[in-house]
């Protein structure tokens, strides 16, 4: 019934991540095609930019849809410990491109700044571009909140990861829209401002993407839980009477879940059935606080 129980909310998790992600890359979708469009017609930089980077925005969406498929799988013979790291492979898929893009955003820029202060000449920015990013910052950042509470609702990585990436879609384009603003109503000398915004949007999107890809790290590299998740799993052990001394304590995470292997010391005089039935509550315990994914392995020795 546990397990029936279990698998029911592992669909239902799936669903909700399927249909947040959905809405978000339709609405990238629309949004790149407007930005390209404006970006081309109204000749700037920044907006062409922006549009790259609702680009990737499109992409990490299909990633996610792809991978999240793929770690909601349950164990099997080739894993043991479930297909949870898929998902933190996803989110790291998404970090590097981020990474990436926000290179290629600042380079761009960069080069562009550059021109100018060379000699050269820029094309004047034009309204639809205004238009195009001012739309883009009201309707990424309602993306934003949405999948953000829908990404901690659902307790997924991947949609709180692609959840950033549309606040840094929006973060863009308030850039954008100063820069082109700024081009626009200041004249021929200020047109700097519209690559200049994408060096500093970029930024952002780079400080974004680090921000993303150290958990991932520390997770694929089995970087234990916090010390007070630790403490609080001892603590929990050691509410069981007749439990002493837990030690060799190892933690790490799996994808969404804890996996905590530790060995505990009990009287050697009680029965095998009642050190089972105790390990047994051990495991409840701490599944009711950590989730029914949660990995546990107990050991249990004698108490010396």
């Amino acid at each position: 019934m546990k397990m029936q129980t279990l698998d029911k909310a592992g669909i239902a998790r799936e669903r909700g991540i399927y249909r947040v992600t959905i809405v978000g890359s339709v609405v990238n979708f629309l949004l790149l095609v407007f930005k390209f469009f404006a970006g081309i017609m109204g000749h700037s930089a920044a907006m062409l930019a922006d549009a790259v980077h609702s680009l990737s925005d499109f992409v990490t969406d299909i990633i996610v849809l792809v991978f999240v498929r793929i770690s909601s799988k349950p164990q099997d013979e080739g894993h043991d410990y479930g297909h949870g790291k898929y998902e933190t492979l996803a989110t790291a898929i998404i970090g590097i491109f981020l990474l990436f893009v926000g290179f290629g955003i600042f380079w761009n820029g960069a080069s562009s700044v550059y021109l100018f202060l060379q000699g050269g000449s820029l094309p004047e920015p034009g309204m639809l571009a205004l238009a195009a990013a001012l739309v883009s910052i009201v309707s990424k950042e309602i993306l934003y909140q949405y999948t953000v509470f829908k990404g901690k609702k659902l307790n997924s990585q991947a949609v709180v990861a692609n959840a950033w990436h549309h606040r840094s879609d929006a973060l863009s384009s308030i850039g954008t829209a100063v820069g082109i603003g700024g081009a626009i109503l200041l004249g021929s000398h200020w047109r700097v401002l519209d690559p200049a915004a994408a060096v500093i949007v970029s930024f952002f999107i780079m400080k974004v993407a680090v921000g993303l890809l150290i958990p991932c790290v520390d997770e694929l590299l089995e970087k234990s839980l916090p010390a007070d998740v630790e403490e609080e799993i001892q603590e929990i052990i050691l509410s069981f009477p007749g439990v002493s001394s837990p030690h060799h304590l190892r933690t790490r995470r799996i994808g969404n879940h804890y996996a905590i292997e530790v060995h505990v010391r009990m009287d050697g005089k009680i029965t095998l059935e009642e050190a089972h039935r105790t390990a047994t509550a051990i495991e409840d315990k701490l599944k009711e606080k950590f989730g029914e994914g949660t990995h546990i392995g107990i050991h249990v020795e004698p108490t010396k």
